[in-house]
């Protein structure tokens, strides 16, 4: 064990699929006489079936951490290894035992490199920046209903959560349904469409390879909390706040609603998405807030002006109910910390007024 690290690796054997996406299988394995889940990241130890040996990571699961309560297969020993087949020479992951090449968009051997060379500006292409992965299937169903499906909405995924976009059950839905066009994963996140060294690189490369009407940025499922105001991944909304705003998009930042959590400091605005406002972002993006009942929109307008949020970014307030129909329309399955759009309607309320306000966004000079 490394100093300041910890791997729990144990040796399991795979008892039957339970499901599968593309890039992904779900497994019921056999480990210390359990019977547990496990996932099977395709590009990264190949495919598994009943009966194959597989060293599993257990060490998630043992802590009691996140994951979805899923062991990760290290490696298939029926089928240990896999011969790269691809080009490229951009390593993610770099230097640990999981080191994986991808090519990445912006390398010569890339055929969109001379793209990648000229790309220096979004030209104002509307980028949602997102706090939380539950937000993408409001802001896409909000943006595929103002739309008629007529925009093309790609998404842009960071590494602040899940690393692998397989992982992500509503990217596959989205993707098959067409409310998404395409996916790129940047810095260590992988497994995109398009992959891209840095977030920066991976916005123009949205844009100028995948054709982006509108950009939806964000961190995959999952999120690193520390109960410190900057310990968490969620500021990473600000980074893509910066980096959408310093290449000429037109940023647009949902706020994070709740008022089903039982934590003071989630209660109207979440106290990260007060402190990407005030603190991280360091240029103006629109804030669409949706309308509320008028004691919740009074506390959420409340802590906005005690904030200074107005003075820094553009609040507007929009109707936003038909993003919530959207959802229910298209039957998409959404939660939040384990919470449903009606448990907790703001909070996807909140998204899908981004996406709404996006697609405002496309259609001013």
């Amino acid at each position: 064990m490394c100093k300041g690290g910890y791997l729990r690796l144990r040796p399991g054997k795979v008892l039957r699929v339970l499901d599968s996406r593309p890039g992904c299988q779900e497994l019921l394995v056999e480990v210390e006489g359990e019977k547990e889940k496990a996932l099977a990241l395709e590009g990264f130890c190949g495919s598994a079936a009943p009966g194959d040996p597989v060293l599993l990571n257990t060490t998630a699961v043992a802590l009691g951490l996140g994951s979805g309560g899923y062991h990760f297969v290290v490696a298939n020993l029926n089928h240990p290894v896999l011969e790269p087949s691809e080009p490229g020479h951009i390593m993610k992951l770099r230097y640990t035992p999981a080191q994986l090449k991808v090519l990445a968009v912006e390398e010569p051997e890339s055929p969109y490199h001379p793209i990648m060379r000229e790309a220096t500006s979004l030209e104002g292409t509307p980028v949602v920046a997102l706090e939380l992965h539950s937000q993408l299937a409001a802001v896409a169903a909000a943006l595929w209903q103002a739309s008629g499906g007529r925009v093309r909405v790609v998404y842009v995924m960071t590494d602040g959560g899940a690393l692998p976009l397989v992982f992500s059950r509503t990217v596959a839905e989205l993707r098959h349904r067409g409310l998404l066009a395409s996916t790129v994963t940047v810095g260590h996140a992988f497994g995109g469409e398009l992959e891209a060294v840095t977030l920066h690189s991976g916005l123009l490369a949205a844009r100028h390879v995948a054709g982006a009407d509108v950009i939806v940025a964000g961190m995959g499922p999952g999120v690193v909390g520390t109960s410190t105001p900057l310990g968490t991944t969620a500021v990473g909304q600000g980074e893509i706040v910066n980096a959408a705003g310093v290449l000429d998009g037109r940023v647009v930042i949902p706020l994070r609603l709740s008022f089903a959590d039982l934590r003071a400091r989630h209660q109207g605005i979440s106290h990260h998405t007060l402190t990407v406002l005030q603190r991280v972002s360091l240029v103006s993006g629109w804030v669409p807030l949706p309308r509320l009942s008028p004691s919740r929109e009074a506390l959420v307008w409340e802590q906005l002006e005690a904030a200074g949020v107005p003075r820094r970014h553009r609040v507007l307030s929009l109707e936003a109910e038909s993003a919530l129909m959207a959802l229910k329309a298209m039957a998409l399955q959404v939660t939040t910390m384990g919470r449903g759009a009606e448990e907790e309607p703001e909070f996807f309320l909140a998204a899908g007024a981004a996406g709404l306000w996006a697609w405002h966004l496309l259609h001013l000079a």
